[in-house]
């Protein structure tokens, strides 16, 4: 699945077009290296989002393409937050 689909079906971004934009000012990484948005993402891979002066780092546990609202947490588990 690709990076800015990733990111908007676990709800971490809450629309496809602004992933599309945290990727191209490069602030979404994947196993420590920045990425477009057609970068694909995979089960275990670690993904770090720059929120302004906020840093969410992710493992990726699943890659489903649909996901109610509820259960989207259950697609990442969180590393790291400062």
């Amino acid at each position: 699945m690709r990076i800015d689909k990733y990111l908007k079906v676990c709800r971490l971004i809450r629309r496809r077009t602004m992933a599309n934009e945290a990727c191209d000012s490069d602030r979404i990484l994947i196993n420590g290296k920045v990425v477009k948005p057609s970068k694909e993402v995979k089960v275990g891979d670690v993904v770090t989002v720059c929120f302004g002066n906020k840093t969410l780092t992710v493992r990726v546990l699943s890659t489903a393409e649909v996901v109610r609202k509820e259960d989207a947490a259950a697609l990442y588990e969180v590393i790291d937050e400062n």
